[in-house]
């Protein structure tokens, strides 16, 4: 709600000048009965055609004019609920990113329903709400104001009816909203049981699972019926309720009109006050029922989805860390409450000149560690501290400047080599880019792009380095990293594409004695290179060296013979 709400804020000169052709698309409310009034009164009834024809062609003026007024708000309608779109899908996409509840490594179909039908539900019911229901609003209130104005005493038989029904159907919108919810809940369920069904169908067809599967549909199936069964039931309530406040006054209108004009009051008058019934308060009230207990009720209904999935709220840390030390105390990590375990009761102590391999089968969660690690993902359970500081604390200034951490797939964006090596330390001189280029191994690359003066045009992806292979940008990215400050260095298999001899120049170059080393190790070489190494297991997590390893953890001693590594069976 509070993004909504922001969203709408910000656009707040379209909305004013929205308001002003309101002003104009209201006009023939308030005096259609009036005019037809003139018409009768003075021109056909006093035997003036002429007079007739003149009130009857400034009504048809006014219908013009709140014509043009609504042609205004159609025109005016885009700049508002597009922008609101677009924010609320930033929203969305934002809290499924953050959803840890949510699957892993496959489509998440509810998600993708918050996306692609709550908020176009959102946008659409606001769409709705700038057209319909204020015109409406505006035409109520200017109708009823005209027929107070050409025959008061008429007004009190019509109030109360419109009252009534108004009263009642408000007693009915609790109702109204909890089927709509219901019937939304109903639409995710099915979407996310379709998606996972269809998303796994060749593991479902394995394992002979069809029927299962089929049943599983189908109850979400019957489930989202019985949710619009009771929808349309409440719906047509509704519209029962708001009947008789629409006809209701008509019929006390017709009932009431000899009397009042045996009291003295004029045709015109009647014909008036019949007038802004039929054609303005009976039309507006059925559309303002209409849409109040469709858009809207969508609308709250939709905005309270989209809260649910709303990322947290993070607030940037202040803490200032006293050292370059990471710790790790107990931590945790699963996808999901019922998945297994990617790690668990982790204790980790990473001091400079610390250099530890990550090992594991590929999809253990290696990767994830190192994001939990660097400070990017948050875990189930225990804590990460930098500098005795829990690492969501510190500033993000302390963080940047003291952990580095590069992922496999090496960023490189369009400008010179120098702002590339300079990103992670944009005070650096040359002398020190270079040197850090050349300790890498990095130095025949960067002659051959020109020196720090070189330019890395945009690649087919839209990233810079064109022409560049995938090994020679991660080096350039291990080059970036090695000229930065750090003092804990996070490689995610970040040498994957380096040779054996690059990959060794380049690991004993960030292995410095001021600085911690992680590497999520993809080669026997490398993990021999580290002084430790943390072997992940699901729940279980084995750190040492590589000799006690072998007769401790059975895990490792597979990796070890699959590397064809000299092993002793444990």
């Amino acid at each position: 709600m509070t993004a909504y709400w922001r969203a709408l804020g910000g656009r707040w000169r379209e909305l004013a000048v929205l308001a002003g052709c309101s002003v104009l698309e209201a006009a023939p409310a308030f005096l259609s009965g009036a005019l037809v009034q003139r018409a009768v009164d003075d021109g056909f009834a006093a035997g003036r055609l002429g007079t007739a024809l003149a009130w009857l062609a400034a009504f048809g003026a006014a219908a013009v004019v709140g014509a043009f007024g609504t042609r205004l708000v159609w025109q005016r309608l885009g700049s508002i609920v597009e922008p609101l779109r677009d924010a609320l899908v930033r929203e969305v996409v934002a809290g499924v990113l953050h959803d840890r509840s949510g699957p892993r490594g496959g489509p998440d179909a509810a998600g993708v329903a918050r996306v692609t039908q709550h908020v176009e539900v959102v946008r659409d019911a606001t769409a709705g709400l700038l057209v319909r229901a204020r015109g409406l609003v505006l035409t109520v209130l200017g109708a009823l104001a005209g027929v107070a104005a050409v025959a008061g005493s008429l007004a009190w038989l019509i109030a109360p009816p419109v009252l009534l029904s108004l009263v009642v159907f408000g007693c009915l919108l609790p109702s109204l909203a909890r089927r709509q919810r219901g019937l939304a809940l109903a639409d995710e369920r099915t979407a996310a049981e379709a998606g996972a069904v269809l998303g796994g169908i060749r593991d479902v067809v394995a394992c002979g699972a069809e029927r299962e599967s089929e049943a599983q549909i189908r109850d979400a199936i019957e489930r989202q019926r019985r949710a619009a069964v009771r929808m349309s039931h409440a719906t047509a309530l509704r519209t029962l309720v708001i009947s008789i406040g629409g006809h209701l006054p008509v019929v006390l209108v017709l009932a009431a009109a000899p009397a009042a004009l045996a009291g003295g009051m004029s045709p015109g008058a009647v014909l008036g006050a019949l007038v802004y019934l039929t054609a303005t308060v009976h039309p507006a009230l059925d559309g303002l029922a209409t849409t109040t207990s469709t858009v809207v009720l969508r609308l709250l209904v939709a905005l309270r989805r989209l809260a649910e999935v709303r990322p947290p709220v993070a607030r940037p840390g202040t803490a200032v860390p006293a050292g370059p030390v990471l710790t790790a105390r107990g931590l945790a990590h699963r996808w999901g409450e019922h998945a297994e375990p990617l790690f668990q009761d982790l204790d980790l102590d990473l001091r400079p000149g610390e250099h530890l391999a990550v090992i594991g089968p590929s999809g253990i969660g290696k990767s994830t560690l190192a994001g939990v690690l660097a400070g990017t993902e948050t875990p189930r359970a225990g804590a990460v501290l930098l500098g005795g500081v829990p690492i969501a604390e510190v500033a993000p200034a302390h963080r940047h400047r003291l952990i580095a951490f590069t992922p496999q797939e090496t960023y490189l964006f369009a400008g010179t080599v120098r702002e590339n090596l300079a990103l992670l330390a944009p005070e650096a001189e040359d002398a020190h880019l270079l040197a850090a280029v050349a300790e890498v191994g990095a130095a025949g690359l960067v002659d051959r792009l020109g020196g720090l003066d070189g330019e890395l045009g945009h690649g087919g992806s839209g990233h810079g380095g064109a022409g560049l292979s995938t090994g020679e940008r991660q080096l350039l990215g291990v080059a970036r990293v090695h000229a930065s400050p750090a003092a804990v260095v996070i490689l995610d298999e970040a040498t994957a594409h380096l040779d054996g001899p690059a990959e060794a120049r380049a690991e004993r170059a960030l292995a410095r004695p001021d600085r911690a080393l992680v590497v999520i190790a993809h080669r026997p070489a490398s993990a021999r290179r580290a002084k430790r190494i943390l072997v992940l297991d699901g729940a279980r997590c084995d750190l040492g060296e590589h000799e006690a390893l072998l007769h401790r953890s059975e895990r490792y001693a597979e990796l070890a013979r699959a590397w064809e590594l000299p092993a002793t069976a444990p």
